[in-house]
Order: structure tokens, then C-alpha cells, then sequence
């Protein structure tokens, strides 16, 4: 018996992605999915010839070995990504749909690949993702009136900062248990009239960004921001939201919002300036992080580097700066 099985990010990014996918094609399928830095997804999946893979919003460059195991096996996979990656390998079971540029997302590929079938959900996805511009030209053809269009970027943004944490104790909702909420419903408007759980998260959302706020910057010139947060959970949970607001209000400055660790040391949330959102993820290589042009990040950054992470951060030119 074939199996399907969907592979994403746990953010909102990703899991729009599936939901517009699992709408158009609804098939029974199992889930694969993790926290925003559960990356190496594709390690989890245990799958046999002729069984079929959809995997959205996952690096392929952080999953080439597990998915050449997985095509070798005889499991097609179809994959919709918008992260930089080396080189896309030619298969006869893979069909990739691979785009990396700044202005995109993997929602935004699916909803491409659908024809706007399921548009509604793809906006979440770019609201969640930072893409507030293109997201908001999109709503605005869908002829969405503007409240409704803040209430799908506050949904699209409460998803994605759910997704933030260290383990399942950090966030309100596993990603898995949000995914099956959210994909009984075609319009995510319906899914914010019938289910309290996009308020909820928006109420956390928006406390704890009044916390990391309150925080002031440990650097901060006309071309940086360097912020600081504490081993804690909320922080752990808001630094992604922080970074994007930072970004979104500050659009000439690059950020960095460093999470200090129980392990000693820092987990980083990097946004490229928005006005050239370039470089963040070539940036994040340098100290064994990785992501997408205009956002990036670094799991594991060791205290003893984290001199020489400023110094290079506050020196590197961003896009056309």
C-alpha cells in the first residue's frame, strides 16, 4: 500500500505550504514536522518504493544524504523550497520547485504551482514568513477588505511564532496539533472565526514581544542592531517575532537577536535590512548557521566566538549598503 508522507517546517511557512497542498490533493498522509530549527526533517523518514514524499519549506542543501537515500529507495518526492541550495540533483522521482529569491516563499511556490487555488492560506504563509509587502499585494487582489487583511498577517505571524523554541515546552501548540487544525479549514478567516486558538496565540505572541522589547540593544548603529535575550522561554519563543519587527521597523539595519542557552551559549536569529534583504544566510555559513537570503539563523554559536560574530556582523555589507 502507498504511503504519503509530508514533510515541512513547523513555522508558517511551512505548514501553510502542506495545508494548501493537503486541500487540493486530500489525501491521508503522515505528518513530519518539528520546531523552527528541527532542520535535518528528512533523517525521520522511513518510507519504501513507490511511496510518496511531499516535502515543503526543509533545506535541501541541510537534506541532500537522506533524500538521495530516499530516491534511491524508489520514493518520489516532490519538494517546494525557497532556501539557498548548492546544486538540485536530476532524478526521474524528484520534481523540485526551487526558488530562492527574496521576494518568495515556499507558500508562495505551492500557491504558484495551484494556481491560487488556496490563496487565502498562502498570504498566512508570506505574513508569517516577513514577506508583509508581497503578502499584502496579494490580499489586497483578493480583493480583502483591510481588516481582514490584519487579521490574516496576525494570524501568519502567531503561527510562525509558535513554531519558535527549544522543545515542546516552549510553545503553546506543537506544529503537528496546530497542522491538523488548521487544515480542516479552506479559508483561514473561517479558521479564525470558529477556533479561539488564533487569538490565543497572538495574545502570547504580542506579551511576549513586550517583554524582548524592553530589552535594550546591546549595539545599535545606523547600519546594525545587536539584542540580547535571556535563557528563558518566552525568549526562546519571541525571537524570531522580535527579529521581524526589528526588521520590519527598521528597514536600513541588519539585526541580530542573540538567545543566550543553558548550554552557555547562543542560539541567533538573523534579518538582512529589509530595503535588500541579501546575505543572511551566506552570513550565518561563516559560524555554521545557514537559511535564506533575508533571514538566517545559528543554532549553536559558542560564547568564545561570540566577540568575533559581533565584530563581523557590525562590519559586513548587506545587499547594496
Amino acid at each position: 500500500m502507498v504511503m504519503n508522507i509530508d514533510v515541512c517546517n513547523g513555522d508558517a511557512d511551512g505548514l501553510c505550504a502542506v495545508v494548501q497542498w493537503r486541500l487540493h490533493d486530500p489525501q491521508a498522509a503522515r505528518l513530519v514536522t518539528g520546531l523552527k530549527r528541527d532542520i535535518e526533517l528528512l533523517e525521520r523518514v522511513q518510507a519504501v518504493r513507490g511511496d510518496k514524499l511531499l516535502v515543503c519549506d526543509v533545506s535541501m542543501r541541510r537534506n541532500r544524504l537522506p533524500l538521495m537515500r530516499l530516491l534511491a529507495a524508489g520514493v518520489s518526492v516532490r519538494y517546494f523550497d525557497h532556501h539557498e541550495v548548492d546544486e538540485i540533483p536530476s532524478h526521474p522521482l524528484l520534481d523540485a520547485h526551487i526558488d530562492a529569491a527574496s521576494d518568495t516563499c515556499t507558500s508562495l511556490l505551492v500557491d504558484r504551482h495551484l494556481g491560487g487555488k488556496f490563496r487565502a492560506w498562502a498570504v498566512v504563509g508570506a505574513f508569517g514568513d516577513n514577506l508583509t509587502g508581497v503578502a499584502e499585494g496579494l490580499a489586497v487582489d483578493m480583493g480583502l477588505t483591510f481588516q481582514d487583511r490584519r487579521r490574516l498577517q496576525s494570524l501568519g505571524e502567531s503561527i510562525n511564532y509558535n513554531a519558535y523554541g527549544d522543545s515542546a515546552q516552549d510553545v503553546h501548540i506543537s506544529p503537528a496539533q496546530l497542522y491538523q487544525k488548521l487544515v480542516r479549514y479552506p479559508d483561514p478567516l473561517r479558521f479564525l472565526e470558529c477556533e479561539v486558538l488564533g487569538r490565543e496565540l497572538d495574545v502570547l505572541r504580542q506579551e511576549d514581544l513586550r517583554r524582548a522589547q524592553a530589552w535594550p540593544p546591546h549595539l545599535q548603529n545606523e547600519r546594525v542592531g545587536v539584542y540580547f535575550l535571556p535563557d528563558a522561554p518566552w525568549s526562546r519563543r519571541v525571537s524570531g517575532s522580535l527579529g521581524n519587527t526589528l526588521a520590519s521597523a527598521e528597514p536600513l539595519r541588519a539585526h541580530a537577536v542573540l538567545t543566550h542557552t543553558a548550554a552557555g551559549d547562543f542560539a541567533v536569529s538573523v534579518r538582512a535590512p529589509l530595503h535588500s534583504p541579501t546575505g543572511a544566510a551566506a552570513f550565518c555559513r561563516r559560524f555554521g548557521g545557514d537559511g535564506r537570503a533575508g533571514a538566517a539563523g545559528i543554532d549553536h554559536l559558542p560564547a568564545d566566538q561570540l566577540e568575533r560574530f559581533i565584530d563581523a556582523f557590525s562590519g559586513a555589507r548587506w545587499g547594496n549598503s
